[in-house]
């Protein structure tokens, strides 16, 4: 097999090259004739191509990253051990132990092929924290999907929580948290956000850079094949057509075939590698596949590589060098080893039978040079492919539909005023396909695998133990109301911010850091790109407010069927640190009688993008929740208060469906009944079904009711007596409202996904 080389490129500049075809615009195709002085090889326009795809090269969206440097202080940098630009972010807990997670998306490949789409999202972000040199300890996915009712939602949803826990089971990772939601606007977009949460020793950290001129880059793991060559590095970086089936779409290219067996073997190994102390730079092999494991690293290190291409081990006949640069092909890493640890590297992956191949060396030359049976496919200077692509300033315009929208007020909306009515209206938002139970889901998955689970869907965080032997643990959770977004992309995502925080503080928890995924429509729309512009400006002001770190994410662009976008939906997870699991806050209100409930914040008559004016009205209008951060950061100052001083016995905060779907959640989850009193001077249906934002419903014991309550008061938190913990009832009784079973409120919350999705 012949190839492209460098030689042939330079006598013969006037080739016609399928440069659109592979994503690039005409004025990309100039630049990088203009860096090269010449036409790119074959080889060398694949790596361009899928490194300066939006997927990896963030074009469009990484102008607006000076929001997070301008509202980083040095006091929320001293928190992270590794940031932005790093595989995954790391933050210090504590006791020597350091902590790294991340989240990122597999919209599209999840789309075209749930199962493996899912899976090997799952697979890679696994990847990105083992190559911090952590252990992986949980994973988290946040999905959502269009009209549950719809024929293309029952072929998608399936195969991708089938997906997510197939890989994650076989992993032995448990799955403790994230979401599910369902709204009209994902149909023939889905969005599968996949987060990984790893711990390591703060002296065990690894970054990806290739330094030391002469020392040996090492391929190890599965074979490359032609299964995902593009993969998500293109797929992630079109939209798609708006034909369902298939036949209207651009040729896709092939999803990754994901074996968790495989990565699990290759976990273990990494894992002796590091404690062996023979790896200097480490880099796993995700979207671009050689292309940016090759060029990232030689990049971030001393600036030049040279890779012997036909050394690597291959599953499939006849691969071009183009073919195998840009296969995304699951379950490699690659690494930087010294020469003299060379042997002692190779022993390691004998050990765990995984293949590993030296395929080239560190050189000083500052070019990334890349060799086909003796001639030369690529030289580049590696930084122009991984870290100088393009960087567009795409036009900002605020939409003309977004004042009528905000004007389109739901409190026009017909409310129930009866009792009867309230009662109808609570069962049916109870059994509504975005607040019943996750349990069909969550049961598909591993939750408990390894031990070290402490909470679990559907508690509000999940949370991990880190260190055995102090108790020392993490909490981890993904939110985004992006009705609220939609309405008001800065206010919409500082709530999703605060959404994520409360769930983790509810925990017991000390929020420190947050990661993202930012999924919007098309970055050439100006309406989507004011969206995110809004979006990532909120978000790292409300980070500042808050006090906390962004360590990383993702950006995910095109979400969109034909000139239809998804809601934005920036997801947000936050991530944070108890020195103690044994004093976590459970979510569902225990068995003692006469325990008080506490309802902690101010209810509003705020509705604007809530959950009921979805499902009663179909309504999306007005303005969503006032966000007070400052008040969130007092709430969550007195939960750890609380849960540090055994004040608490239960903690739910309240978000979609507002208290009454609360009071049903936590009375299921720890099957016991409660008697709730309203506050007779405002509103039954407001007090039951607003979504204003910062807001906890806490069990406190009757010995600590006093305590607790002067605590808040001394703070200026404002709080009510809701009611108290009845076991006895067997139901949720709201006085001069209603009362409901538990097994009715069940039958309700359990019966929907199951009688959706068989």
């Amino acid at each position: 097999m012949t190839a492209d080389t460098v030689e042939a490129a330079l006598s013969t500049p006037d080739t016609a090259q399928p440069y659109r075809e592979l994503g690039l615009k005409e004025d990309e195709y100039a630049r990088i004739r203009e860096i090269l002085g010449r036409r790119p090889t074959d080889a060398e326009l694949a790596m361009y191509s899928v490194m300066w795809s939006e997927h990896c090269s963030y074009k469009s969206s990484k102008v607006h990253w000076k929001h997070w440097k301008t509202n980083t202080t040095p006091e929320m940098q001293a928190k992270m051990l590794a940031g932005i630009g790093e595989n995954a972010g790391v933050v210090d807990v504590g006791d020597g132990w350091a902590v790294t997670f991340k989240i990122e998306s597999h919209n599209h490949p999840s789309y075209v092929e749930p199962y493996q789409g899912a899976a090997t999202g799952v697979g890679g972000i696994v990847r990105d924290i083992m190559a911090m040199g952590a252990r992986p300890l949980a994973v988290l996915d946040s999905l959502r999907f269009g009209d549950p009712e719809h024929g293309d939602t029952k072929r998608v949803l399936p195969g991708v929580v089938a997906g997510v826990g197939g890989y994650g089971n076989c992993l032995g990772l448990p799955n403790v948290g994230g979401e599910v939601v369902f709204d009209p606007c994902y149909q023939g977009n889905p969005l599968v956000n996949a987060l990984c949460v790893g711990a390591m020793r703060v002296e065990d950290l690894h970054l990806a850079h290739a330094s030391g001129t002469g020392n040996k880059v090492i391929l190890f793991g599965a074979r490359t094949g032609l299964d995902g060559i593009g993969g998500v590095s293109v797929l992630a970086s079109e939209t798609f057509s708006g034909d369902e089936s298939g036949s209207g779409r651009k040729k896709l290219p092939s999803v990754q075939v994901g074996d968790p067996f495989t990565e699990k073997v290759l976990i273990e190994c990494c894992l002796e590698l590091f404690r062996e102390g023979i790896v200097v730079g480490i880099q796993d092999l995700g979207g671009a596949g050689l292309s940016c494991a090759t060029s990232e690293l030689a990049s971030a290190g001393d600036g030049g590589m040279h890779v012997w291409l036909d050394r690597v081990p291959l599953r499939a006949t006849g691969m071009t060098p183009a073919e195998i640069l840009s296969s995304e092909s699951q379950e490699r890493m690659c690494a930087v080893v010294e020469p003299s640890n060379v042997d002692a590297f190779m022993r390691v992956c004998a050990k765990w039978d995984v293949l590993a191949t030296e395929i080239g060396e560190v050189t000083d030359t500052g070019r990334l040079v890349i060799t086909w049976n003796g001639s030369t496919v690529v030289d580049v200077p590696p930084g122009t492919v991984a870290h100088e692509g393009p960087e567009y300033h795409r036009p900002i315009e605020r939409p003309s539909a977004q004042d009528s929208l905000r004007a389109n007020d739901p409190g026009t909306l017909a409310r129930p005023s009866t009792s009867d009515g309230l009662r109808e209206t609570l069962l049916r938002m109870t059994a509504s396909p975005n607040l019943a139970s996750r349990e069909w889901v969550t049961e598909q998955y591993d939750r408990y695998v390894r031990g070290g689970t402490v909470l679990a869907q559907p508690s509000d965080a999940g949370m991990i133990r880190v260190d055995e032997s102090t108790g020392r643990g993490v909490a981890v959770s993904t939110d985004c109301n992006s009705r609220f977004v939609k309405l008001d992309p800065y206010a919409g995502t500082q709530l999703a911010l605060a959404e994520a925080y409360r769930n983790v503080a509810v925990t017991g928890a000390t929020p420190l850091a947050v990661t993202n995924c930012l999924n919007f429509g098309s970055p050439e729309d100006p309406g989507v790109m004011w969206q995110f512009e809004q979006a990532v400006r909120g978000l790292a002001e409300g980070c500042r407010e808050l006090g906390i770190p962004v360590t990383g994410g993702n950006v995910s662009f095109y979400n969109q069927t034909g000139e239809t976008a998804i809601h934005p939906t920036p997801v947000v997870g936050v991530l944070g640190v108890i020195d103690d699991v044994r004093r976590r806050i459970p979510t569902g209100i225990g068995a003692e009688a006469g325990d008080t409930l506490i309802l902690l914040g101010e209810t509003r008559d705020e509705f604007g993008g809530s959950e009921w004016a979805h499902v009663v009205h179909g309504h999306l209008g007005g303005t969503p929740p006032v966000v007070d951060l400052a008040r969130e950061k007092l709430l969550a100052e007195i939960l750890l208060a609380g849960s540090r001083d055994g004040m608490l016995s239960a903690a739910h905060d309240l978000s979609e469906g507002g208290l009454a779907q609360a009071l049903v959640e936590a009375c299921l989850i720890g099957e016991t009944g409660a008697r709730v009193l309203l506050d007779p001077d405002q509103d039954q249906f407001v007090q039951l079904f607003s979504e204003s934002a910062g807001r906890v419903l806490v069990s406190v014991p009757r010995s600590e009711e006093l305590r607790f309550t002067e605590m808040c008061t001394a703070r200026g938190l404002p709080w009510r007596r809701a009611g108290v913990v009845d076991p006895e009832s067997g139901a949720l009784e709201i006085v001069d409202v209603t009362t409901l079973g538990l097994a009715e409120l069940r039958a309700a919350w359990e019966n929907t996904l199951p009688s959706l999705f068989g």
